[in-house]
């Protein structure tokens, strides 16, 4: 099988858990760096740092998304590293040429997660214009526009709704931007979203669409719907990756033990507020899907709903359900862990090498609908 394996680095603190469950895992740069040339050394591929600005829902600390992404592309050999970014708070122009450096001190290993927002106190807090839901993507999509323009024009023009290049610009015809960026043609561009309008904007522009965790039949809803728009606007689809949190233990039991425990240390009042918050994300919009829109309490103390996607059990479980995950369409599995320099570990030199020497399953005999078993609370897909 070919299926490639990313993680998330922690750089905010708290994990990837919105629970008060002991964890050893830490936000520092040293942890991250540490883990990093972990991850390289056990097969992973990818590692995606998340952007947060403001301390909120357990994560009291941040570690600037862009600037670590850069720091430990720099500081390893073949890891392939992707730092988020929000358009609104990030202006396409300079990004584009930090981006292009970027690539360069890292020879090719650096990318980008455009994240359309959610958190709204964000944007106001730092005095930026609060767009409703399918407008922010129709920014995103012009700021990919102008991000692909500098890399590959020589001289780069775009004039839209919300961003304006390359005009009026005394001396020059155009905006320029050197050195262009090692990858051919510009660094690869990964987008998050579940709602129709990332969708879209996934089919017309990104080059890899993170999911959010979920059953096999909800993620190849997501899949059939970008292909399908990928048909009607004359491009490319995207690859797909799936969020998923990874508890990996030697019985079934005990990983449900592991389960069960997060979810009773929930930190309620923080789950509360970012259920709250992440109204303004898929369900806002006039269709009511996306991101979030089904998620309960309990799927909500892993933030991207990565419970749901079923990686919880032993090898022989994890590495079953990969393939199917494979079998519908998943290119790239995003792992989340509770202790990461442990289990990430584990999983890298277990989980990964099982998957490289793996029969792909045929979809066609694949029976693409869970079940759903309830864990703790939490959905988790069987």
């Amino acid at each position: 099988m070919d299926t490639e394996f990313a993680y998330w680095v922690p750089n905010v603190s708290g994990g990837l858990v919105v629970s008060d469950w002991d964890t050893e895992t830490d936000w520092t740069y040293d942890y991250n760096l540490d883990l990093a040339r972990t991850a390289e050394s056990v097969g992973f591929d990818y590692a995606l740092a998340q952007a947060r600005f403001f301390g909120s829902y357990g994560a009291d600390k941040q570690l600037e998304a862009l600037s670590i992404a850069n720091a430990l592309a720099a500081q390893t050999d073949d890891l392939h590293v992707i730092g988020a970014v929000h358009p609104g708070l990030w202006e396409p122009g300079p990004l584009a040429n930090f981006i292009s450096t970027a690539d360069r001190i890292s020879d090719g290993r650096f990318s980008i997660n455009v994240v359309s927002g959610w958190f709204k106190g964000e944007f106001t807090g730092f005095g930026q214009s609060w767009l409703e839901h399918d407008e922010r993507y129709a920014r995103s999509s012009e700021f990919i526009e102008v991000l692909k323009a500098l890399w590959t024009e020589d001289r780069a023009t775009y004039d839209g709704r919300f961003y304006t290049i390359g005009k009026d610009i005394e001396g020059f015809e155009g905006a320029p931007m050197e050195p262009k960026p090692v990858q051919d043609p510009y660094p690869q561009v990964f987008q998050g979203g579940n709602s129709q309008a990332a969708r879209e904007m996934a089919a017309r522009h990104a080059d890899v669409l993170f999911i959010n965790g979920g059953s096999l039949q909800e993620i190849r809803a997501v899949i059939d719907d970008v292909e399908a728009y990928a048909e009607e606007f004359g491009t490319e689809p995207p690859r797909f990756a799936a969020n998923a949190f990874v508890i990996q233990r030697d019985t079934e039991a005990e990983s449900k033990e592991v389960l069960e425990g997060i979810i009773e240390n929930a930190t309620d009042e923080a789950v509360d507020a970012f259920k709250e918050q992440v109204k303004e994300a898929g369900q806002s919009s006039d269709e009511g899907e996306g991101m979030w829109a089904d998620s309960d309490f309990e799927d909500l103390v892993q933030y991207n709903d990565g419970f749901k996607t079923g990686l919880i059990g032993t090898d022989d479980q994890i590495v079953e359900r990969i393939r199917k995950l494979d079998a519908v369409g998943i290119d790239i599995v995003l792992a989340g862990f509770l202790d990461f320099e442990e289990e990430l570990k584990r999983f890298g030199e277990t989980i990964i090498p099982a998957i490289d020497e793996a029969e792909p399953l045929d979809p066609d005999a694949v029976d693409a609908v869970d079940e759903i078993e309830t864990v703790g609370g939490a959905k988790v897909a069987r």
